[in-house]
């Protein structure tokens, strides 16, 4: 009894709440909750464009009885909100209620009474896109939610591992076109929405991965002292894998490294002068952390 006590108390331990961390975090959290607001009250809603998750299905229920878009984003998240701290997690959903809050008091008592844009709907598709991907990407990055289908997302994706992350919100996401389509009786309230859903998902990736995206290579030739020498004079590192050919069984070095995303073509341009038999594979890295990238949080 006593070892599985002391096994308890070990994992709380494991699990520090980092007060300084959170206090950072907060007010990134609420311009991004601001942020998404302004997406919706100001492009989204006054377009009829329904921008998937809680705050498109705000912005159908709003039309339909002309209850506030913030005041409905708050009721349909609470039983969402619920389920999320019985299964995520404390802090993350201290979090995102921080969002929520943010979120509804920014829509109602904010950007109600601020002019809106009323004009070129493909515009207010873009901008509001821009706008929402911005706040979510805010809450991603420090690792809370904006409530609402975020969480439905997570929970179904545990349950249904083999369906990523990016498959459940798309499939979630047209749910909520579908009926924007039936509520607002056009087509084209569904095709303004998958663009503001697309201009979305996009400025989110690049908030979150922008900055950390890189190539990483994988040269094979016989050359590769030569060809390792010149990416190291770039300031790239190099690591020399131990390979055999298949064919005459004969012993090589693989060179692999990572570079930045503008340095490949680079990379590539010497590597063809030195080796032009040289064969390549360049894969697309979402994140490149470490010395000489970003630092590993």
């Amino acid at each position: 009894m006593s070892s599985r006590k002391k096994t308890k108390k070990s994992e709380k331990q494991k699990k520090p709440f980092h007060i300084p961390k959170l206090l950072k975090d907060i007010p990134i959290i609420i311009i991004g909750g601001f942020l998404f607001a302004c997406g919706v009250q100001t492009f989204a809603a006054p377009n009829g464009i329904a921008s998937g998750g809680v705050s498109g299905i705000a912005v159908i229920v709003s039309h339909l009885t002309g209850l506030s878009e913030g005041l409905l984003y708050l009721i349909f998240n609470i039983p969402i909100m619920i389920i999320g701290f019985v299964f995520l997690g404390k802090l993350l959903m201290f979090k995102t209620i921080i969002s929520i809050i943010t979120i509804t008091v920014a829509t109602d008592y904010v950007f109600e009474f601020l002019p809106k844009y009323e004009g070129d709907t493909i515009i207010a598709a873009i901008y509001g896109g821009i706008l929402l991907g911005a706040g979510l990407g805010l809450c991603y990055y420090c690792e809370g939610t904006s409530g609402g289908t975020d969480i439905i997302n997570k929970l179904i994706n545990r349950k249904f591992p083999q369906m990523s992350l990016g498959v459940i919100t798309f499939m979630v996401d047209m749910v909520v076109i579908v009926a924007a389509i039936f509520a607002f009786g056009n087509l084209e309230a569904g095709l303004y929405s998958l663009i503001a859903i697309f201009v979305s998902s996009k400025v989110m990736d690049i908030l979150i991965y922008g900055s950390y995206e890189g190539k990483m290579l994988l040269i094979f030739s016989s050359k590769y002292e030569e060809i390792s020498k010149r990416i190291m004079e770039t300031g790239r590192g190099v690591t020399f894998l131990q390979g055999s050919g298949a064919y005459h069984g004969t012993e090589t070095k693989i060179i692999c490294c990572a570079v930045h995303k503008n340095e490949y073509v680079k990379v590539k341009r010497f590597v063809k002068e030195i080796d032009p038999n040289a064969f390549m594979i360049i894969n697309s890295a979402k994140e490149v952390l470490g010395q000489g990238f970003q630092q590993i949080n």
